[in-house]
This record gives C-alpha cells, structure tokens and sequence, in this order.
C-alpha cells in the first residue's frame, strides 16, 4: 500500500468511527423525540447513517483495510461535539435537568455540529480521492456528502420551530412534550410485538418466545450502559467481565473487549478510568460503545437473535447487521441478516 492509500485508508477509517458514533448518537436522540417532522428526519438519517458505514467499510475492505478497530474518527467526534453528545444522550436524561422541549433543541443543535464534522470529513476525502485519481472513494464520498448537507440543511429548518416550543413551554406555561410519544415509549411498546412475530414467523416456542420478550423489555436504551458505568465505579477486579484484569497488559484486555455486551463495556470503562486510565484501552472501549440493535440483544444468543431477526423490517435488520460486524462479528449472526435483507427488498 503506496503513502497515498495510507492516507485514504486513514480518512475513511475516520469517517467509519464516525458513523458508528452518529448512529448512537441519533438512536439515542429519536428515543427522546416526539413524534413529527423532526423525528421522522432523525429516523430516516439513522437509516442513511447505516448505509453509510457499510459502504464505508466495503471500500475499506476493498482497498484492504477492513480492520482498525482503533479508528481516530470515533475520539475524533467525541473531542468536537463531546462525550455527552457521542456516548451519554440517553433517554434517563429525561427526568433531570431541563423540559423536553429544551432537551430536543439541545439534540437538534449537537447533531448541527456533527454533521458539520461529517461534511468536512468527506469533503477532505473526496479532494484526496481525486488529487490521486481514486474515482471510486471520491464518488463515495460525494455521494454521502451530499447526504449529509441534506440533513444539516433539514435540521437547519427544524430549529425555529423547536426554539418556538421551547418558548411556548417555558415562557408561557404550554408545554407540547409527552414522553408517551418519544421513541423511547414507542420502543418498548414494540418490543414485546416484535418477540412475538418472530416467534411466529420461525415456529419459536412459546417459552423461547417469553424469554426473547423478558430480555428485550428489561432495558431501555442506554441503561444498560447507565447502569454498566455504577456498577464499575464500585467493583473490584475480580468483578469485572475479563478475567484477572488487574494482571493483564493493556493489549491482552483490548483483545477481549469486543466480546462484551453494552453493559459490560461501561462497567470496565468506569473501572478503567477510576485506575489506571489507560488510553489504549479507553479508545478501544470507546469504538465499541453504542446502542444495541434492540433492547436486550446482548443477552441474546444466536439462535435467539435470528429468531427475532425473523420479524424485523429493514431498519432493524441492517441496525443488527452493523452493530454484530462492530462487535461480536459472529458469521453465523452476519449471515442471518444478509439472508433477511435479501428476503425484505
């Protein structure tokens, strides 16, 4: 690989990192969402950002390079637009701080900023793409740009109105925001359905199909992570998920991280950072972090997880697909879901 391909390598592997923490981000940020304009907008970019990863990391693939899971990209957005906006939205915020209202502005306004960081990432590669005749990753690039310009101008649009909510609310005592129409209430309602059709659809049995729903409706998003992150603020290291932590080097611990679930994850992060803080470690941590496919996928094994793959839409299904090959990266998961997306287009 020539110093030009290094650099494009690099580039792309950065806006890789990237999308993974974008789509958290706005997973994170439609569970908080009413209903309307401006949610419908956050969930058809969720489903943009996923397309974008993956042709993200098919370039990537093509030009040798899949890998990295230590992508600067990820510690890149969250130095911009912060660890609170990239790893911490969270529907628990709802019960503190400021009206729902005000929380939706604030979302509107950190993803302004991250899809600013995005237009210029890509902007950067389709300049080097073309300066080395590389027509393939400059058309990507283009294309994904354009995306994002169009979601930035949407969410442009979207402020006056979220700011005339946000006056209505707490200037003249008419608040709009019903947490019974978030995404977050809407996610739990369905959770229990989706369980079902794909007990149905797979021929499941009723016990496998009550177990898939318990698991599914114990966590909404992020508390999993919330409560990963208490609990590793007080452990010792013969409580966390890897073995003999205290004795292993940081590569050793790296290595492991990918099997963990979301919880796991916060648990050794808060653990890490109340010891010995390292960087490597952190960062690794760090590109792992997002927001199951759905609540309770963790704890799912394989057959469990295709059993519900069974009764999902695209949406789900490419979400599962993105998340399994971030983390876990079991074929037999990958498979499943290349199956069902052949099976819904």
């Amino acid at each position: 690989m020539n110093k030009a391909e290094q650099k494009i390598v690099q580039y792309l592997s950065e806006a890789r990192g990237m999308e993974r923490a974008l789509a958290h981000v706005l997973q994170s940020q439609i569970a908080m969402t009413p209903k309307g304009a401006h949610r419908n907008g956050l969930e058809s970019h969720l489903q943009e950002t996923y397309d974008h990863g993956e042709r993200v990391q098919r370039r990537l693939d093509q030009l040798g390079a899949g890998g990295n899971p230590l992508s600067f990209g990820v510690n890149l957005l969250r130095s911009v637009v912060g660890e609170a906006l990239a790893l911490g939205k969270a529907p628990v915020d709802l019960v503190r701080g400021s009206g729902g209202e005000e929380k939706v502005l604030k979302n509107a306004k950190d993803a302004c900023a991250a899809e600013a960081l995005e237009i210029a990432t890509y902007t950067a590669i389709e300049r080097l793409a073309d300066s080395v005749a590389d027509r393939e990753t400059a058309a990507l690039a283009a294309s994904i740009r354009a995306d994002e310009q169009k979601m930035l101008d949407r969410l442009l649009r979207q402020i006056p109105a979220l700011t005339d909510a946000v006056m209505r609310a707490e200037l003249r005592g008419d608040p709009s925001y019903k947490l019974s129409k978030t995404g977050a209430a809407d996610g739990a309602r369905a959770t229990g359905r989706t369980a079902k059709k794909a007990g149905r659809r797979r021929g499941a049995s009723a016990k496998a199909s009550a177990k898939l729903t318990a698991r599914q409706a114990r966590r909404a998003p992020a508390v999993a992570q919330a409560e990963g992150r208490v609990k590793g603020g007080a452990v010792s290291d013969k409580d966390l998920p890897i073995a003999n932590y205290d004795r292993l080097s940081g590569s050793e611990i790296t290595d492991k991280l990918s099997d963990l679930s979301q919880a796991d994850l916060a648990k050794v992060d808060a653990y890490e950072r109340r010891g010995e803080n390292r960087v490597t470690i952190l960062a690794r941590i760090g590109s792992l972090r997002a927001s199951e496919p759905w609540p309770g996928y963790d704890e799912l094994n394989v057959s469990e997880i295709r059993s519900a793959l069974g009764g999902a839409d695209e949406e789900r299904v490419k979400r599962a697909r993105f998340y399994e090959r971030s983390h876990k990266n079991r074929e037999e998961v990958v498979e499943a879901t290349g199956r069902e997306l052949t099976n819904v287009r």
